[in-house]
């Protein structure tokens, strides 16, 4: 049997590999992949600290673009207390539902954007509402999963910010949220071990982001982009499977 955490090497390769060339995904699909050979609870302490660097990195350098009142105004305040909220709920979900929930999660996200894809669908904005609600399913999906994104994107539909100040916006989020699970993986105690796991990967992140930025200009995005949602539906199909 090949050790699962060199397995995981493996997967955060790829999925910082597509995040550079799609913008969208490394701890979704590490995750969902990694999940299929570890508990859930296992992987966030690592997968997550992991993720700071790229995010604060990103952040920085689109500092400008970051459009501040959606930040603070809207999406942080909902989606920190819905953090806080999916953590604490974590021990009373086992391991079993845990997985089903997300690969549940995986699935719905992967095939609504299929989707989009195949049909041209254009994004619908939500009500004022509607908006906040998904901002603090966000956050629990958050908290359980560091998997926010595909709740928070659906609940940004429509939004009348540009792509490029959307983008800044949403990487000055996960640097926020994954900073706040860090500090809490540190106070549960769960982070100090995995320091040794973190440095090991940390090359393996970097490599990734090389690779991805590598592969940009050389490939058709838009099937790139389609061949990775269809491996997140399948994945997340065999996560929600039970047993």
């Amino acid at each position: 049997m090949i050790d699962p955490w060199l397995l995981l090497g493996a997967f955060i390769l790829l999925a910082y590999t597509v995040e550079a060339v799609t913008g969208f995904g490394s701890i979704v699909i590490a995750l969902s992949l990694g999940a299929l050979f570890l508990p859930i609870p296992e992987l966030l302490p690592v997968l997550v600290p992991l993720n700071i660097a790229q995010s604060g990195y990103l952040t920085l350098r689109h500092r400008r673009r970051i459009h501040l009142p959606t930040l603070f105004r809207l999406i942080l305040p909902l989606m920190a207390a819905g953090t806080v909220i999916g953590y604490l709920m974590r021990p009373a979900l086992e391991g079993a539902l845990l997985k089903s929930l997300f690969g549940l999660l995986v699935v719905w996200f992967a095939g609504r954007e299929l989707w989009r894809m195949l049909r041209g669908a254009a994004a619908v904005r939500h009500g004022r509402a509607a908006t906040r609600g998904l901002m603090l399913a966000a956050g629990v999906s958050h908290g359980l999963f560091a998997s926010g994104g595909p709740l928070l994107v659906y609940g940004l539909a429509g939004t009348p910010l540009d792509k490029a100040r959307l983008r800044a916006t949403l990487i000055a989020v996960w640097l926020a949220l994954n900073g706040l699970l860090t500090i809490i993986f540190l106070l549960d105690g769960s982070l100090i071990p995995n320091l040794p796991r973190l440095a090991t990967y940390l090359p393996v992140v970097l490599v990734g982001l090389v690779a991805g930025e590598w592969l940009h200009s050389r490939i058709d995005e838009r099937r790139f982009r389609q061949l990775v949602f269809a491996l997140l539906a399948v994945t997340g199909a065999l996560l929600a499977l039970p047993g």
